[in-house]
């Protein structure tokens, strides 16, 4: 008998760990299996997050596997109920594509309360604005171009809302709209797969398999159940339905999806991958200009404010080690394009000490002659071995990091002038992820269990 050949296929739906409370898997651990299994491609999709990419981006890079970063949103009605009306999930085609996306997290995450998001379907158009009217909808929030969009549409929203959803979605993005099917063997997979299909029919929105992926292999179910238990608050024997029925939300073999799943949605996977071609090896910094002096290049600028510094730091000339110094790092900031980095910081904490606020460069900077003669560092070349590879080399091909301590107190005036000269759209301040630790790990666990606290 002639075996049928496994299909290709690309995962383009999947929760990490980064998910907090909802995946139980690294993304590093969802990329080797991805792996493992001969996909041709993983999208990492956390709610509304990012924040796991870096380390799928390393994992997929070892492993030779394509990575097409993404993200997952829940859409709530206009009013009334808290149901969540929908899902959506974005993929990057390309660099602004991902731009566009991290915009759109950094809207949704502003518009609520810490730690959440807002997103809200205004079905009828609802303001003025520039003398146009603003249309609820898709076209009410910032842009998502250059992403790929896939509707996870649940079987409980009337055919005729879901149209109305998925017609818009296609007037606002085109042909980069898809309607996500997924099955876990549920009781209503069947009945769910007929909804989309005439969702499909009605619309002409294309069908793509998706799995929904919340760990990498079936045995992380447990720890999965524990999680949703400490989510919902419950212990876990109370949560009933709000576990999932089975552990079909892993990465299944290309064998078992070619038994759940037509081929020609199969096949739409890779239509998809294959529009998405945005890694973050193509991210560079893009520092404003505003530091650099009129007429002068940003060389040409850091060098005179070099030069200024070293006229307060040594009054009766450079020693001729610091000066031999200054000219290697001058010469290879300019060869690496450093420039504006350096700028930027000198200005900063030129504007610290211009209004008595205690600042001091710390770390690897303080092996720079530049760094002492902007004023950044306190570390004197001249009474000590500078070794300014620590910092920069060309041979590791690493951007700077210049650390830089403010009194606490007045922190918050250099932020605003920040904000003040760069504006708030090219500022961001960096952010925490919530994850466990051993004791507050121990503490929910011993709950969802229902261990009695005196044990715990």
């Amino acid at each position: 008998m002639q075996r049928t050949p496994t299909p290709a296929y690309a995962e383009l739906h999947c929760l990490s760990a980064f998910s907090f409370q909802h995946g139980a898997s690294l993304p590093e651990e969802l990329v080797q299996r991805a792996h493992a299994l001969g996909y041709r491609a993983l999208a990492l999709t956390d709610e509304c997050s990012v924040a796991g990419m870096v380390r799928a981006h390393e994992a997929a890079r070892a492993a030779e596997l394509k990575l097409l970063p993404g993200a997952e949103f829940g859409v709530m009605p206009s009013a009334g109920t808290r149901d969540m009306l929908f899902r959506f999930v974005a993929l990057a085609h390309d660099l602004q594509g991902w731009g566009n996306l991290c915009e759109f997290i950094t809207s949704a995450r502003r518009a609520a309360l810490k730690g959440k998001y807002k997103l809200r379907w205004q079905p009828q158009s609802q303001s003025q604005k520039d003398g146009q009217v603003v249309v609820g909808g898709f076209d009410a929030w910032p842009a998502l171009d250059h992403n790929e969009i896939i509707l996870l549409l649940p079987p409980s929203l009337p055919v005729e809302q879901a149209c109305t959803i998925a017609v818009a979605a296609r007037v606002r993005y085109g042909t980069a709209v898809w309607l996500g099917l997924a099955s876990s063997l549920g009781a209503q997979d069947a009945r769910n797969t007929l909804h989309l299909q005439q969702i499909a029919q009605f619309t002409g929105v294309p069908l793509v398999a998706v799995g929904g992926v919340q760990m990498h292999v079936r045995s992380r179910k447990p720890l999965h159940d524990v999680l949703s238990a400490v989510r919902l608050g419950l212990p876990l024997a109370q949560c009933g339905q709000g576990l999932q029925a089975n552990a079909e939300r892993h990465l299944r073999s290309r064998a078992r999806l070619a038994a759940l799943f037509d081929a020609q949605h199969l096949a739409n996977t890779l239509v998809v991958a294959q529009r998405c071609n945005f890694s973050l090896n193509s991210l560079r910094y893009h520092y404003p200009l505003e530091a650099v002096l009129p007429g002068h290049t940003p060389a040409q600028t850091l060098r005179q404010y070099t030069e200024e510094g070293a006229l307060l730091r040594y009054p009766t000339g450079m020693p001729p080690g610091v000066r031999a110094q200054v000219e290697h790092e001058l010469a290879l900031i300019a060869e690496l394009h450093y420039e504006m980095y350096f700028l930027t910081v000198h200005d900063i904490v030129r504007f610290a000490r211009s209004q008595g606020i205690l600042c001091q460069g710390r770390g690897s900077a303080a092996n720079s002659a530049v760094c002492y003669c902007l004023g950044v560092t306190e570390v004197d070349p001249a009474r000590m071995r500078v070794l300014f590879e620590r910092f920069i080399s060309r041979e590791r091909d690493e951007p700077p990091d210049i650390d830089v301590d403010f009194e606490h107190q007045r922190r918050e005036e250099v932020i605003q002038y920040i904000y003040a000269k760069y504006g708030r759209e090219r500022a961001a301040i960096t952010a925490v992820v919530t994850r466990y630790r051993p004791r507050s790990a121990l503490r929910d666990v011993g709950r969802a269990l229902g261990i009695p606290e005196a044990l715990i």
